[in-house]
């Protein structure tokens, strides 16, 4: 498996992004909609509406990578605010690559699982 944690600092777009743009779509997107330099060296992370596909997109100081995983079995846990890019951890980005959720189980007093 890929550790993108190793390659630099990851995180993830809200919301759902059209699955179909390449490249430079979605640096566009890191650039314009949240004001980030695409070619930081940092990992952008995109997914789709059906939610069981994501897209990286990484710049090495050379040119960009295109990372795409598709789950067979299973959806992610993909936050749904349009307008809001998380930054995320090594653990985070180790569960998003497994397909758990990012966002940890917390439980109440009568044990139930809440985000």
């Amino acid at each position: 498996m890929i550790d993108l944690a190793s390659l630099g600092q990851v995180y993830i777009v809200c919301g759902k992004t059209d699955m179909r743009r390449g490249i430079d779509s979605l640096a566009c997107i890191v650039k314009e909609q949240f004001d980030l330099d695409p070619m930081s060296g940092k990992i952008f992370i995109f997914c789709g509406g059906r939610k069981d596909r994501f897209k990286a997109l990484y710049w090495d100081g050379q040119g960009f990578w295109l990372l795409y995983k598709r789950f067979e079995n299973g959806k992610l846990d993909w936050p749904n605010n349009q307008d809001e890019v998380r930054e995320l951890t090594a653990k985070q980005v180790d569960w998003l690559m497994k397909g758990f959720s990012i966002q940890p189980k917390i439980n109440d007093a009568k044990g139930r699982e809440f985000y």
